[in-house]
């Protein structure tokens, strides 16, 4: 995976973030044993980090590293939607970005359409069904992990939605937050980046109807209403991970604050072990906080979108920056939707290497 030099992040990170620190570290050998067991049943994307090795043990230790992790609101991959994506390339919606994306650790997305249209489309006023075509070029920006729970994750059918998952899992755009079962649509993505092992976890708490959520046996995404069930999910992924980093759909179209109810499932999932939360749904770009300590972009309002408003083309990239020691800063990166699907970053950013 990509590693940004330390030193150019010490420098900048002394700039403007707030901080805090991880809320697990796990430096002894055991746990790193234990992390290792769980490889064989866990997604994961695994880098070659550097490794030291005791002359008395037989345990490898990664020797910890800076992490820095981009969050974005929604990506919406229609091409019937953003006609510039099918005229001028795929390419086009991540060609203002610089090579952010490549250069940090980890990029997570909301895919804003359905991961293959390959289906009768929902009675619904706004259907989106992704050009699945759209995926090598989004890889090839280092976009990681797309979250398929939300609104629009299903917009045509089910089985669209699982064709379009396997695609995204194909192409290495991990999936996370819907699939065949409530198991699966909350089962995280693993990534080991620079010594430290991260888990990605996907919710979506806006939905057309009740059958949108995924049972025992039944396909869709995994609840992010219910406290009780996300705090158990989020505490699961702790129990394997360094860093928890969850990517939730939730909140009210236009509103520009986040609502009380999502303060409280952000302080819940916060205190099982969450490390940072990437919100989105609004439409609208929402403050970055810090919650007990861990940040939260409370809606990172639209990325590849239409430009429909000024207040709409207005929004962020998450910037999330971990030390070696653990110490977690983050910051927003002022982006504007200059043409359609087409975000640019305005500024350079308050924390981390800038663009």
């Amino acid at each position: 995976m990509r590693r940004i030099s330390a030193l150019l992040i010490a420098a900048l990170v002394l700039g403007g973030c707030q901080s805090s620190f991880a809320s697990t570290t796990r430096a002894d050998g055991s746990a790193e044993s234990n992390v290792a067991a769980t490889t064989s049943t866990e997604p994961s994307t695994t880098t070659s980090q550097p490794t030291t090795t005791s002359s008395a043990s037989t345990t490898t230790i990664a020797e910890r590293g800076w992490l820095v992790i981009h969050g974005t609101g929604d990506v919406n991959l229609d091409g019937d939607v953003i006609g510039d994506l099918r005229n001028l390339g795929y390419d086009h919606a991540w060609s203002g970005l610089d090579g952010m994306f490549v250069e940090d650790d980890l990029t997570i997305i909301n895919l804003e359409c359905s991961p293959s249209p390959d289906g009768p489309p929902e009675p619904k006023q706004f259907v989106f069904g992704c050009d699945t075509e759209a995926y090598p070029a989004a890889v090839a920006a280092g976009v990681d992990v797309a979250n398929i729970g939300n609104n629009h994750g299903q917009d045509h059918g089910k089985e669209a939605m699982l064709i379009g998952r396997a695609l995204l899992e194909e192409v290495g755009l991990n999936p996370v937050g819907a699939g065949a079962n409530e198991a699966e649509a909350g089962k995280p993505a693993f990534f080991d980046l620079n010594g430290w092992r991260v888990a990605v976890i996907g919710f979506g708490g806006v939905f057309p109807h009740e059958g949108w959520f995924a049972t025992a046996d039944r396909a869709g995404m995994r609840d992010g209403d219910t406290i009780e069930t996300m705090v158990a999910a989020v505490e699961a992924a702790d129990r394997f991970a360094d860093l928890v980093i969850v990517t939730i759909h939730w909140g009210v179209e236009l509103d520009t604050q986040p609502r009380p109810e999502d303060r409280e499932r952000a302080e819940a999932m916060i205190e099982a072990g969450a490390d940072a939360i990437f919100g989105h749904h609004p439409h609208r770009l929402q403050p970055l906080e810090f919650v007990a300590g861990k940040p939260v972009a409370w809606s990172l309002g639209n990325f590849v979108w239409p430009t429909l408003s000024v207040a709409g083309s207005t929004t962020a990239i998450a910037r999330v920056v971990v030390s070696p020691e653990g110490e977690i800063d983050a910051c927003l990166i002022p982006v504007f939707i200059e043409s359609p699907g087409h975000p640019v970053p305005q500024e350079e950013p308050e924390c981390g290497p800038s663009v």
